[in-house]
């Protein structure tokens, strides 16, 4: 991990794109801007945590449905064989 110090009104540029400004700093707390394209995902690390867990919980959800949604389909349980087909010509 790279370790700075900055002060207010300076900044870090991170590849060529993405800039990241000390805005104020009061006592225990620093107000940060980040300036970067809209193809870059910015979080605060809680939110993002929080984004993951959601994702997490959304996956196991969809994996236990997924046998009963199997079930109503024969031809997709687990462990079928498929036909393979002919070889051209």
């Amino acid at each position: 991990m790279l370790v700075l110090s900055r002060r207010k009104g300076e900044a870090v540029i991170i590849g060529n794109d993405i800039t990241v400004r000390i805005i104020d700093v009061r006592g225990d707390q620093v107000r940060v801007g980040i300036d970067a394209p809209r193809s870059v995902s910015v979080h605060r690390e809680e939110v993002f945590r929080q984004v993951v867990e959601e994702n997490v919980a959304a996956a196991r959800s969809a994996d236990l449905t997924s046998p009963l949604l199997q079930a109503r389909r024969p031809d997709s349980s687990p462990g079928a064989a498929k036909p393979i087909p002919p070889p051209p010509g």
